[in-house]
């Protein structure tokens, strides 16, 4: 008998089949919000933020240089991170939600909580939704459409807040929820419970926007209490997850997004600004985290996944940043909202000690959207043909056992405008930014500008040099790739599928009068 060659095949049979219950790893995803590439210092060897615990969660891991979110706006990623699916198959085409809209995921899709908990997860969401939920209504009076009960918010007095919220997170694969309805400058200011808040928004208060608030909700408690309250799961499940039964946390922070709120021991800490202060509170933050981990015995069986929804936001005060020698974007052009890069490639950390090499760096082409094959192929589960259809799995990268699954990825400004990668050349379908960055759409910033844009990110990653006149053949596959990924309504492997609404490939973008036009 060869038993060598027996070995290879046991090995490579035990490797397909799915994980024992005592093998399968806790997971717990933290998702920034608004904190861009740069910010993160292991990133940034200019950095004059210092973020230790970031650092240490990359040395004790892998830190991928070329990791993407689906969109550079929080609803759109956070929609394509919990789905495997882009946003944009879906009629959110272009901005975010609200804190009264309807649900964006459908009810009866697979998410990566509604996975996992099918895999014998306790699973539990504890921040910021920001995925719209049905609020109950006094009276019988019914919410419209974009569930926004009017601009601004005119008729959220008929909101009743003793009663049971509907298809929000506990609806969507989550055993437990704990946070608040979207951005922390977005009403309704309220903490939520499962399916109550915890108190009744009988307040008014401002926080950028001023709207119904609970009498005890302060910003600046915001980001301690998700800390705090994560860190209690942590305490609560490992005893389980320990005897068989492994948990999963979403963790979507509401900083360092505005309003701009460290608490009292972080502010002047950075000596940069109010923003990169947040930045140090955020890091602290998950410093905790990482004790609470080994304090209760199951870091080295749990996947810490650190990312952040897209770029940095000017409200950070960008050009004081700079100005002090602090680049948020790193070499990366743009920012929140944009096409360029800035606008969506962001930290993405990934921490197992189990299996992930510690101190490991990939050039590798990953997606946040890529989390549910991913997860997927670690428990030795295949998804169904209805989901997760633009996910693709990266596992084999963060075992070092092979080459990363994507050499392209599209991406999306907050104005709808695509963006798509083929290796190292990304072409964006726009003229400008797309976003908030100059030039900015629709205005005379774009006039005279090419209709595409065209960047090798391999010798111009600070997309400077417009390459589209010459390249015009490669400006057709790239078109033509970012077409077969609509009307297929997949990109990953599978049958065709329907988008969920018609899906323009060129954005109408209004003129600088306010009149739409095609770009």
């Amino acid at each position: 008998m060869n038993y060598r060659l027996l070995s290879v095949f046991l090995g490579a049979l035990c490797a397909c089949l799915p994980l024992s219950a005592s093998d399968q790893p806790n997971v717990i995803v933290i998702l920034a919000d608004d904190l861009g590439y740069g910010d993160v210092s292991c990133n940034n060897p200019d950095s004059k933020i210092a973020t230790p615990n970031l650092d240490r969660l990359a040395a004790e891991g892998m830190r991928f240089t070329d990791g993407h979110t689906s969109s550079g706006v929080c609803t759109p990623t956070r929609y394509s991170l919990l789905t495997g699916r882009y946003h944009w198959r879906t009629k959110l085409q272009s901005g975010v939600l609200g804190g009264f809209s309807l649900p964006l995921i459908s009810e009866g899709r697979m998410t990566l909580a509604s996975f996992l908990k099918a895999q014998g997860y306790h699973t539990a969401c504890i921040g910021k939704w920001h995925l719209g939920m049905e609020w109950p209504l006094k009276g019988g009076a019914v919410a419209d459409d974009e569930g926004n009960f009017g601009r601004p918010f005119k008729n959220v007095s008929l909101v009743d807040y003793t009663a049971p919220i509907q298809n929000g997170p506990v609806d969507r694969g989550f055993d437990h929820y704990y946070g608040i309805s979207a951005s922390l400058d977005m009403v309704p200011f309220v903490w939520i419970r499962d399916r109550l808040p915890t108190e009744e928004a009988t307040a008014e208060k401002t926080w950028l926007r001023t709207g119904p608030a609970g009498p005890k909700f302060e910003a600046v408690d915001v980001q301690p209490g998700i800390t705090r309250c994560l860190i209690d799961y942590i305490g609560e499940r490992s005893t389980a997850a320990k005897a068989g039964q492994p948990f999963f946390a979403y963790v979507p922070l509401a900083a360092p997004h505005t309003p701009i709120v460290p608490t009292p021991e972080f502010q002047g800490k950075s000596g940069l600004n109010a923003y990169a202060d947040f930045v140090l509170q955020v890091d602290a933050d998950l410093g905790k985290i990482l004790v609470a981990l080994e304090v209760n015995g199951v870091a080295e069986n749990t996947v810490v996944v650190f990312t952040s929804d897209n770029g940095c936001s000017p409200q950070a005060k960008i050009e004081e940043l700079v100005a002090k020698g602090h680049q948020p974007g790193f070499v990366y052009r743009g920012h929140k909202a944009d096409a360029y890069e800035g606008g969506h490639r962001v930290p993405f950390l990934v921490r197992w000690p189990a299996k992930v090499k510690a101190g490991t760096v990939s050039d590798a082409l990953v997606g946040q959207i890529d989390l549910l094959a991913t997860m997927a192929d670690l428990l030795g589960q295949s998804l169904p043909a209805d989901a997760g259809e633009d996910s693709f799995s990266f596992l084999p990268v963060l075992l070092g056992e092979g080459p990363g699954p994507r050499s392209s990825i599209v991406s999306q400004s907050i104005n709808g405008s695509f963006a798509i990668r083929d290796g190292q050349w990304k072409l964006l379908l726009c003229p400008g930014s797309g976003g908030w960055s100059f030039p900015k759409p629709g205005a005379d910033e774009t006039t005279g500008m090419p209709e595409f844009q065209l960047y090798d990110l391999a010798t111009d990653p600070g997309e400077r040099t417009n390459l589209v006149a010459a390249h015009p053949e490669r400006v057709a596959k790239m078109k033509a790739m970012m077409e077969e990924a609509i009307e297929r309504g997949r990109t990953s492997q599978g049958p065709d599928l329907k988008n969920d609404v018609e899906v323009a490939l060129i954005k109408a973008l209004p003129t600088a009068k306010g009149k739409a036009k095609a770009n």
